[in-house]
């Protein structure tokens, strides 16, 4: 699923979480408790979380923590959920008017690959996988609210990029992905392994001037001439 009407089925699926179109602005204690709840669980996964070692690292009585989260489950949802938004956020402010789509594809790759090879981000990957057997409603949401709903706002800027004759692309939401594998390529799996550290400066260049040429080889304004 790529579109937002069916991120929000599945972010509705997660029992305690409201749709995010749903949402108010967030009030300064339940940031405190998310932020509590995010050092527990990245320290001792969603297994070994308690909602008392949340209370006491967020600072709240259990009493509060409940008024504004009915249970461990809904609380791990709401805080990797609105991770991986705040990450879609921040990545994918893409000017659909910018006619200079390799320099667009560039910058883009350097601040995804930079934010996707933080160790932060890292472990909360690892943390939504370790529960999404128990909670697959989870995990399909955590995907959604992201991996998704990037793709779908680099799709929308490859569409307005194939209007303008820019770009050969039949299916935008395919050649979103394939864009955005191609910079993690080799770097994502190892981080998920603890192989390395993170990637550096020179890795990441590499990485995306890789990702920039394989993309217009497959998609450039002439890809559909060719053969």
């Amino acid at each position: 699923m790529s579109d937002l009407k069916d991120f929000a089925r599945a972010e509705a699926a997660v029992p305690g979480v409201s749709p995010s179109t749903e949402d108010g602005p967030e009030s300064a204690k339940r940031r405190q408790i998310l932020e509590g709840a995010r050092r527990v669980f990245l320290a001792s996964g969603f297994d070994g979380a308690s909602m008392g070692e949340i209370a006491k690292a967020a600072g709240v009585s259990k009493g509060t923590l409940y008024v504004y989260f009915d249970s461990k489950e809904s609380l791990f949802a709401a805080l990797t959920l609105e991770e991986k938004q705040g990450l879609a956020e921040v990545l994918f402010k893409l000017d659909a008017e910018d006619p200079d789509v390799r320099s667009v594809l560039t910058r883009l790759g350097h601040t995804y690959l930079s934010l996707v090879g933080n160790p932060e981000h890292i472990s909360s990957i690892r943390m939504v996988i370790g529960a999404a057997d128990k909670f697959p409603a989870l995990g399909q949401a955590f995907y959604e609210a992201g991996p998704c709903r990037g793709a779908a706002r680099l799709a929308a800027y490859f569409d307005r990029q194939v209007r303008a004759e820019r770009l050969s692309i039949e299916d935008t939401g395919i050649a979103a992905q394939h864009f955005l594998d191609l910079c993690v390529s080799g770097i994502l799996r190892r981080l998920l392994f603890a192989v390395s550290g993170p990637p550096t400066q020179d890795e990441i260049t590499t990485n995306v001037e890789n990702a920039v040429r394989v993309f217009f080889a497959a998609y450039g304004p002439d890809a559909g001439k060719r053969g």
